[in-house]
């Protein structure tokens, strides 16, 4: 057959995969954009899973802390009999740096019902969330 008459394709569809073990096996630094632009990041799944596991560990110490201080002030109620001290939701998701890479957490906020000052005010701090974590959406 000469090669005049062979068929030419087209690609339908053109994917960008990125495998993120080798790339760093390689010493090369995928920037964070060109991953969010592939179609498919092949990272080591043992990792994923104990990424996985880190963040729903997180996110019920978490939870348990808050509930902690709120039950350790349970008997303080306003004055229709309603707790003072509540949960108020979460707050948004933050990012920590671990030693298996970025795990997201979101903590849990407490309220304060109670009609007193700024200064009387009983206020509920993590003792596990690091500071610049509950504050600050990113370092950059």
């Amino acid at each position: 057959m000469p090669s005049l008459d062979l068929p030419i394709e087209f690609p339908s569809r053109i994917e960008l995969v990125i495998n993120l073990k080798t790339a760093k096996a390689l010493g090369l630094d995928v920037p964070l954009q060109l991953q969010q632009r592939a179609d498919e990041a092949i990272d080591d799944p043992l990792t994923e899973v104990a990424r996985e596991g880190a963040r729903r560990m997180l996110a019920q110490v978490l939870i348990a802390e808050a509930a902690s201080f709120i039950a350790m002030w349970k008997d303080l109620r306003l004055p229709d009999g309603r707790d003072r001290i509540v949960r108020q939701g979460h707050g948004p998701h933050r990012a920590i740096q671990t030693g298996i890479g970025p795990v997201e957490v979101r903590r849990a906020k407490v309220r304060d019902r109670g009609e007193v000052g700024a200064e009387e005010k009983i206020r509920f701090t993590s003792s596990i969330l690091p500071k610049w974590a509950r504050r600050k959406h990113s370092l950059a």
